[in-house]
């Protein structure tokens, strides 16, 4: 029996009809050298949409290894009060 090698699933290969894949994200905490921490605000408030969540990996490029420590530290910056633990709701 001969296989077929086209990929099973649209787009699955890259090749024609699938969405064109861009480059890969490099982990900024692992090009930096720096671990994620937190006191410094800034830097965690990029991983966190507006209503609070922690963005995933395949959003924000971040290791695994990296994704685990940077959850850690929002809730611990969470704990502290550094970052609100519930998105402020505005009345319109």
């Amino acid at each position: 029996m001969e296989r077929n090698n086209r990929s099973r699933f649209a787009g699955g290969s890259g090749g024609p009809g699938g969405r064109p894949r861009g480059r890969r994200r490099e982990c900024e905490f692992t090009k930096l050298g720096i671990l994620p921490d937190y006191k410094d605000i800034k830097r965690l408030q990029k991983y966190v949409t507006a209503q609070g969540k922690i963005l995933p990996r395949r959003r924000t490029g971040v290791t695994a290894k990296m994704q685990r420590r940077l959850s850690i530290a929002i809730k611990r910056a969470r704990h502290l009060a550094l970052l609100p633990a519930a998105p402020s709701h505005t009345r319109s």
